[in-house]
């Protein structure tokens, strides 16, 4: 009977995954080296420098400049790393550094007189002190050593808590919110993120998402919530420019506009609307610099279309012109433009606006140019003419290039992005990747014109 030419069993495959295993836990000992240039490394060292000194001399001069007296106390070494080094770091702010080493103190002060054996007292007071810190959110990794220098130095008596231990740090802190201050860092270091702004930044993922990642994650981080969520986002534009190179609104945007003023009737807007079939008109002063923009939800908003009755008699009744002298129905497309408009630069990078069509919930960004003057327009819809052009269709395309892969384009842009609400999953495009996304888009981009 003929072997199989190669039998593969259990114990011959364990033996090479635990190398892997081994070796892949032998690597965590490897040194990593830290993304920080040569100028941030001596900003770090300058600051040490300068805060301990600070710190030294001005304690010094509180202890009497008595040789027997402590008066600097060796954790304030471990805190200058973290308020220098890392002025980000929650652990590093100065409610941890002052309380954090103040607690410890405590502790290790009460293990000391409490505890005869010096071992059994010196774990005791590590321990608690991490405890307390936890607990009062004050967490500073040199909090146990100071709990464990006090058992050690057998320091039982309380003021060593206030100093040397808590003069030490605040005037650590206090030399470290001036330095970091000047040199561009900011500390302290806010912690709490505004919701708010948080939920108009441009994101794919929400406050939500990354509370629940964390809450999955449950370790601690020494990096802030904010500026994690701040990476996140930045690595986010990172891989759109990436995939987009230098390719800038300019290559893209429809210059031929259709545009209004304050003073233009609600009827020749909706009536340009209707003829261009366009969704949005940019409104402009003489000069063609933006007033704001009125779109087909101003009309729907003030036409009360969640009132009674037919919803085209309520559009024509607000379209339709007031003879009176006084009237509260408004006439022209000032009284209900939007004027908090999001407008970006010819010369702004692509990748840039994409993070707004995807989830910012904007359909129509104004491009402007010198002196702030409107010279073209992006339209997440590539259908009709005028300020929609067959050019706003290579938005549409890029959205489904950054984000499922494609880029198939179709002479019909209606094809390719059916309705604002559509999902991506309907477009008609394929997975193929033969050029760059860049390339694509500049190629469509000159089609389109």
């Amino acid at each position: 009977m003929t072997k199989p030419d190669s039998i593969t069993t259990d114990n011959a495959v364990a033996p090479q995954t635990l190398r892997s295993r081994v070796r892949l836990w032998l690597r965590a000992f490897r040194a990593v080296q830290l993304p920080v240039d040569g100028r941030e490394r001596w900003r770090a060292v300058a600051g040490a420098l300068l805060g301990v000194a600070f710190a030294a001399w001005l304690s010094r001069w509180l202890g009497g400049n008595n040789a027997a007296a402590v008066w600097l106390v060796a954790p304030l070494g471990a805190s200058a790393v973290l308020v220098f080094a890392v002025p980000a770091s929650p652990l590093a702010q100065p409610w941890s550094v002052v309380g954090g080493n103040t607690l410890s103190a405590l502790v290790g002060i009460a293990c000391a007189q409490w505890i005869p054996d010096p071992a059994m007292a010196a774990a005791v007071a590590v321990a608690v002190a991490i405890a307390v810190m936890f607990q009062l959110r004050c967490l500073h990794p040199p909090g146990g050593a100071m709990a464990l220098l006090a058992v050690l130095t057998h320091a039982t008596h309380w003021s060593f808590a206030w100093f040397p231990a808590m003069t030490n740090s605040l005037l650590l802190v206090l030399a470290g919110m001036a330095y970091n201050t000047l040199t561009g860092r900011r500390y302290p270091h806010v912690q709490v993120v505004n919701r708010n702004q948080q939920q108009r930044t441009a994101s794919r993922f929400s406050a939500a998402d990354l509370d629940a990642v964390l809450a999955r994650y449950n370790q601690v981080l020494d990096v802030s919530r904010d500026d994690l969520e701040s990476i996140l986002q930045a690595t986010e534009l990172q891989a759109y420019q990436r995939q987009l190179g230098e390719l800038r609104c300019a290559d893209i945007m429809s210059r031929q506009l259709i545009v209004a003023n304050y003073a233009t009737t609600l009827q020749e807007a909706w009536l340009l609307m209707r003829q261009h079939r366009i969704k949005a008109l940019p409104v402009v002063d003489r000069h063609m610099r933006m007033l704001g923009i009125v779109t087909l939800a101003d009309f729907m908003r003030y036409a009360n279309i969640e009132g009674h009755g037919e919803i085209a008699a309520r559009l024509r009744a607000l379209l339709r012109p007031t003879t009176a002298l006084h009237t509260d129905k408004p006439e022209v497309v000032g009284q209900i433009m939007t004027t908090q408009v999001r407008v970006a630069s010819q010369e702004r990078h692509v990748a840039e606006l994409v993070p707004l069509f995807s989830e910012g919930g904007h359909h129509h960004v104004p491009i402007i140019g010198e002196h702030s003057r409107l010279v073209g327009i992006i339209t997440q819809i590539g259908s009709g003419a005028g300020v929609v052009s067959c050019r706003g269709a290579v938005c549409c395309w890029l959205k489904c290039a950054v984000f499922t892969g494609c880029g198939q384009w179709s002479d019909s842009a209606s094809d390719h992005w059916r309705t604002e609400t559509q999902d991506l999953a309907a477009c008609r495009c394929s997975s193929s990747r033969t050029t760059s996304a860049s390339d694509r888009l500049r190629a469509l981009s000159s089609r389109a014109r």
